[in-house]
């Protein structure tokens, strides 16, 4: 597999996500120690003088305890200096554990290397030889979605469900978030024409 470069570190829970991911990516991976975080003012301050300089990638798992921990870095930086990836929900069980994890969900450690690639191309990364944008003027907006029926109507959290499942994103995705990763690949024409086939 060729290896792809990215262009600012990235942040994951665990030292076999960051195993997993260094197998194939070039650059700054760091882990957050899953819930050390909380604790660790060293590893916070470290992070945050990433994100001010070049800007951070997080990518964590998609179960209650990775969305905690993208929480508490989200409120810790700048959401300017944050690109979100996330990975889809995948029910299994990761090769080096007797069990499931408590949700049932594969970890990004557990992700085949090819959708974790498709994650952070589709989270708007750039690597060495490539360049992936959205024109400004087609970035999608709040209102957008609430004009596609994904926020503020009375089966919009239903109807983002199915698109998040039909687009291979986690289930729990906040509106907020959806704004950010969908705008790095689709326009609101495109989302339409998506929501469509799901009807």
């Amino acid at each position: 597999m060729k290896r792809l470069k990215l262009d600012r570190p990235l942040i994951v829970e665990g030292r076999y996500d960051k195993s997993k991911l260094a197998s194939f990516l070039d650059g700054v991976i760091i882990t957050t120690g899953g819930f050390d975080i909380f604790r660790d003012h060293k590893r916070l301050e470290m992070i945050r003088t990433l994100a001010k300089e070049k800007g951070i990638i997080i990518l964590t798992d998609s179960d209650v305890a990775g969305f905690r921990i993208r929480s508490y870095l989200k409120g810790a930086i700048p959401q300017e200096r944050i690109i979100n990836a996330y990975i889809p929900d995948v029910y299994g069980k990761e090769k080096r554990k007797a069990v499931p994890s408590k949700e049932g969900k594969l970890g990004v450690e557990g992700i085949d290397a090819g959708v974790l690639i498709d994650v952070l191309r589709r989270a708007g990364v750039l690597f060495e030889d490539e360049e992936q944008a959205v024109q400004e003027g087609e970035r999608l907006t709040k209102l957008d979605l609430y004009e596609l029926g994904l926020s503020g109507g009375m089966d919009s959290a239903a109807k983002r469900r199915k698109l998040l499942h039909r687009l291979g994103l986690p289930e729990n995705m906040a509106p907020n978030s959806m704004v950010g990763v969908l705008g790095a690949q689709y326009t609101a024409g495109e989302l339409k024409e998506i929501l469509k086939e799901l009807d």
